[in-house]
């Protein structure tokens, strides 16, 4: 397994996510906790808001903890778990009208797979795999173009 390219979420970013996730959790909270006029339903909603806020930018910061390797299998996480073969891409999609994640990319799979998501760095739905988020653009546009640059040098010219 050769690693081609190694992409890292931006520190900056990284921080700047989860933070704002998390402030806007405590600020549910506490308004919910704090606000004595209001009624019953609209602090148990508000507090289920706040604690999902909260719940995500612990998903938030501990997913952004690792990167992504493109190797010439495959697109992995750190871990090792597969986002993508590279034999199962169809095309990549970067345009400005293109479904994808901020400063990112979506490569199409020719069939279905499980969903799974790592906020803010990529996220699987369907046929759909979405890279980016607090990752840096430069960085996330690279990788693009390298699978962009295989999938045309396997394509055969008719």
């Amino acid at each position: 397994m050769r690693e081609t390219f190694i992409l890292h979420p931006s520190p900056i970013r990284r921080v700047f996510s989860a933070a704002m996730m998390l402030f806007l959790g405590a600020l549910l909270v506490y308004v919910a906790l704090a606000t004595g006029t209001m009624p019953v339903f609209w602090r148990l909603v508000l507090s289920v808001f706040g604690l999902a806020s909260l719940y995500a930018a612990m998903r938030s910061w501990n997913a952004t903890a690792t990167h992504l390797v493109l190797t010439q299998d495959a697109l992995e996480d750190a871990e090792g778990r597969v986002l993508c073969r590279v034999d199962e891409i169809e095309k990549v999609e970067r345009g400005a009208f293109a479904l994808k994640p901020s400063n990112g990319f979506v490569v199409v799979l020719k069939s279905r797979a499980p969903r799974a998501w790592a906020p803010g760095l990529w996220w699987r739905f369907g046929r759909r795999v979405g890279v980016g988020g607090v990752t840096p653009a430069g960085e996330t546009k690279a990788m693009a173009d390298i699978l962009a640059s295989r999938l045309l040098s396997q394509t055969p010219i008719a």
